[in-house]
């Protein structure tokens, strides 16, 4: 496969960073092609600003449209165009970050505003014109995988736990970013008590980093509901027979295969 790997962690010697070093290697070693984009290494640029288009005119910026018309002009900044790039090449994407206030960095929050634009990952349509998105969209096809540190304990973040379950509290991303583009989104893999692992609890993570990492090309994504494929009405809201004893985030995966 041809894997892309988005780093947000500002110190290259950190857990984090040893993951990162360790996953590409092995990566590597079972003969993929590997891209990075270490975004603090980069000084990526994390927030959306008109100088993101070569614009010509002073009018109101109004992003969504000004990015739609600078992705199809050619007329986006050459940082973006340069992610945009190693995305189409990619056949997977691997997000590597610490959790911070239940959601990643604002750097890597920022390389999502400014480089998955409208025309290029969403807001594309099919013949009838027919808005596709949710299972479809400019990134179906690929595969996406979170990797990510935390610092409090795994039962904190159980069914039960008082952070929440971490799949629903990553449900922005794997859902409302990875699935909306059309990629697949893999079951996430988390380092829990990430400030009090030991040498040998390193070990151990690196280990199921690695074997998550060997099945990448075949791990079961997680059941997320097609758009287009007959749970949702025009409002898109869930069919009434559909899962009526659920409601939020768990009434939009699907409890049978094949989704």
């Amino acid at each position: 496969m041809k894997i892309l790997w988005v780093f947000a962690h500002p110190e290259p010697q950190s857990l984090n960073g040893s993951l990162r070093d360790d996953g590409i290697r092995d990566l590597r070693g079972l003969g993929h092609k590997v891209r990075e984009s270490d975004l603090y290494a980069m000084d990526w640029k994390p927030v959306v600003d008109s100088g993101d288009f070569h614009r010509e005119t002073v009018d109101r910026l109004l992003v969504g449209a000004e990015q739609e018309h600078a992705y199809s002009a050619a007329k986006l900044t050459d940082d973006i165009t340069a992610e945009q790039e190693k995305i189409a090449w990619a056949d997977a994407l691997v997000f590597q970050f610490p959790l911070w206030w239940f959601g990643p960095p604002a750097i890597l929050k920022g390389w999502f505003d400014r480089v998955l634009v409208q025309g290029f990952a969403f807001g594309l349509q099919d013949g009838s014109g027919r808005t596709l998105r949710y299972g479809d969209g400019g990134l179906a096809g690929k595969r996406a995988m979170v990797i990510t540190t935390v610092g409090a304990r795994e039962s904190g973040f159980g069914p039960r736990g008082i952070h929440g379950q971490l799949d629903e509290v990553l449900f922005p991303l794997l859902h409302g970013t990875f699935w909306y583009t059309g990629m697949d989104a893999l079951p996430p893999y988390v380092v829990y008590g990430a400030d009090r692992l030991t040498s040998a609890d390193y070990r151990t993570r690196a280990a199921e980093l690695r074997e998550r990492l060997r099945t990448l090309p075949v791990t079961e994504p997680l059941p997320y509901r097609h758009e287009h494929r007959g749970d949702y009405d025009d409002a898109l809201v869930l069919h009434p027979e559909i899962e009526p004893d659920l409601t939020g985030v768990a009434a939009h995966r699907s409890r049978t295969s094949g989704r």
